[in-house]
């Protein structure tokens, strides 16, 4: 599903009121620099990972007044890096265009949703760059209707990819979350071979560099 995002200026004064610039070592100069050179395009303002990754970025979450939290096994979420390294430009920030949630491919397993993605022209999304896109349109993470990122993966020391892939969705609070955790987003992960009917397959049309 679409989701029309703020102008990229709006977006930019986002991520600076919240904080990412400082956590990632930029400043707010550098940061409305880089939506500057993007005005006048579409797209979602994004923070290079290896700059802002997920691990400070979650806690910045929110959906009913809860922040974000990583769930307590993926404590090594940083080490999730994209499956498709030059396919991140090599710039502090980037815009990400025409990002979707992928209902469509609810019920998909990652191994199925992978290729479909692919065949459209499509990019799936890293974990940093959903939270980003939650960071700007909070209402896009909705209770039954949540995401995937399998743009970001764990690979293991022999070259073969861990079987957890990074997820976005809504804590029922029970579990290991907490009771304390209702309703809050959480980032987890799902086995690569499951399906799972609340969670789509979130995707970019593309990536586009920013200079600053």
């Amino acid at each position: 599903m679409h989701f029309d995002l703020p102008p990229i200026d709006q977006q930019a004064e986002r991520l600076i009121e919240l904080g990412v610039h400082e956590m990632a070592g930029l400043s707010a100069g550098d940061v409305r620099a880089a939506a500057a050179a993007g005005q006048g395009e579409v797209g979602l303002l994004t923070v290079h990972e290896k700059l802002a990754p997920a691990s400070i970025l979650t806690p910045l979450l929110e959906h009913k007044n809860k922040r974000g939290f990583i769930v307590v096994d993926m404590a090594d979420v940083d080490l999730f890096a994209p499956t498709e390294p030059a396919a991140l430009p090599d710039t502090a920030m980037y815009l990400l265009g025409e990002v979707d949630r992928g209902d469509h491919l609810a019920n998909w397993s990652p191994d199925e949703a992978l290729p479909a993605i692919v065949d459209a022209d499509r990019t799936p999304l890293t974990l940093t760059e959903g939270i980003h896109w939650l960071l700007q349109r909070p209402d896009v993470l909705e209770r039954g209707k949540c995401f995937m990122t399998i743009g970001s993966r764990l690979r293991k020391p022999d070259g073969s990819f861990d079987t957890r892939t990074p997820a976005v969705w809504i804590s029922n609070g029970t579990g290991r979350d907490g009771k304390d955790n209702r309703n809050a987003p959480k980032v987890g992960w799902c086995w690569w071979g499951n399906r799972h009917t609340w969670l789509g397959f979130a995707s970019a049309g593309g990536r586009t560099s920013l200079p600053g």
